[in-house]
């Protein structure tokens, strides 16, 4: 995808970085421009059209604070001085073209991730950082990478399982369930996922789409497929 095409299809919006009050743009994708063509079992979405996945992160160039744009302004007084100390003294501004690649993604996701747990962010931020930077590698199909991230991903949504409070990114008990079993079951742990597809089925209120979708990840491993 062009420039040219990326402008059609974003808008810039003037943001104001929580850590040093420094105004600079990102890009919006316009709600109408993102065109779906299937979702993976593990709930990334594909598009047709440009990524929204790649305008994800949001990254101040002056002071280096990067974050996912749902927890950009989510700062609380003593991670300002956490990023200035552990960020800012050594950050080297970075060029990136008006069309992100998944490199460009991949990058920033990176950062987003270095800067979570710089300041200490909760376990369920660093769980969706690694997953979607899973994703990113699997539209590179770069299955080791992808993997390696995946298992990075379970780690933390465990803990923010056990210790964090739901809907936790608008996902309920029954979804996270789900979707640690899913992970499970693509890094080829099929005990522990068919413990948290078993976990969908338990749950008071479990909806019936989590409940066929946690059916189709127990048929799959019956056989054999991913």
């Amino acid at each position: 995808m062009t420039d040219n095409d990326v402008l059609k299809h974003t808008y810039d919006k003037e943001i104001v970085c929580p850590i040093c009050e420094n105004k600079f743009k990102v890009k919006i994708v316009k709600v109408n421009s993102p065109r779906i063509t299937s979702k993976d079992s593990d709930f990334f979405i594909r598009y047709s059209v440009v990524n929204p996945y790649f305008y994800d992160v949001w990254m101040c160039n002056h002071c280096g604070y990067s974050s996912m744009k749902a927890d950009f302004p989510k700062i609380k007084s003593f991670q300002k001085e956490l990023v200035l100390d552990g960020i800012t003294k050594k950050w080297t501004p970075r060029v990136y073209p008006e069309s992100l690649t998944v490199d460009n993604a991949i990058e920033r996701y990176k950062l987003a991730l270095v800067t979570s747990m710089i300041i200490e962010k909760p376990n369920s931020t660093k769980a969706m950082i690694l997953l979607k930077l899973a994703w990113m590698y699997r539209l590179k199909k770069d299955v080791e990478k992808e993997m390696a991230f995946l298992k990075q991903s379970i780690t933390a949504f465990l803990d923010a399982y056990s210790m964090e409070d739901f809907p936790i990114y608008g996902m309920q008990r029954d979804s996270i369930s789900y979707l640690i079993g899913e992970l499970y079951r693509r890094t080829n742990n099929e005990k522990e996922a068919l413990t948290w597809y078993s976990k969908v089925f338990s749950t008071v209120g479990a909806s019936q789409k989590l409940k066929d979708l946690a059916r189709n990840g127990k048929d799959s491993l019956k056989n054999n497929m991913i």
